[in-house]
């Protein structure tokens, strides 16, 4: 078992009462975890597991696979502010889809743990401003050190993993 802080990026139905949990966590990177019984009534994650959550999980890894089991989930802070409009979802949500495309699965990378904690708890805050995505690209690129002082970060980033969100330019409208 191993215990760590996690900040939950996506939920999919696994089975009628159960979950598959994308989580970014400090110690282990990016992971995910069937969370069996979520569904049910009753469960002891009600009312813990949704997205933009930060919880302290313990996990029981396998040996099998990268689908691991979720045995706990503290609830550290639930970020209400982060959902009381669209754009600051959208830009958490492509927040996210960045870090998915930047990181490679289990393997740990505590200052960008710490970068989308920050930019998940300033949404929480403020609105989405097309000024919080260019502070968030450009802190990404300099600590994945692709930042290059003749390109923005977000080029930086593409020319990296050779393509970036769609959701991008719906984040930058106003």
């Amino acid at each position: 078992m191993q215990t760590t802080e996690a900040i939950l990026l996506r939920k999919t139905r696994f089975s009628e009462t159960s979950l598959i949990v994308s989580w970014f966590t400090r110690d282990c990177g990016r992971l995910k975890t069937v969370v069996k019984g979520a569904l049910r009534p009753k469960s002891r994650f009600s009312g813990v597991l949704d997205l933009f959550f930060d919880c302290d999980i313990t996990i029981a890894r396998s040996a099998k696979s990268e689908l691991h089991t979720l045995r706990e989930a503290d609830l550290r802070d639930a970020r209400a502010g982060l959902r009381t409009d669209h754009r600051r979802v959208a830009l958490a949500s492509y927040f996210v889809e960045l870090i998915e495309l930047t990181t490679e699965p289990e393997h740990p990378a505590p200052e960008l743990h710490d970068l989308i904690r920050r930019a998940f708890n300033f949404l929480n805050q403020n609105p989405a401003e097309p000024r919080a995505l260019l502070h968030f690209e450009g802190e990404l690129a300099r600590m994945l050190g692709i930042a290059h002082p003749e390109l923005t970060p977000i080029v930086a980033i593409g020319r990296a993993h050779h393509r970036i969100p769609s959701s991008r330019a719906a984040c930058l409208k106003q």
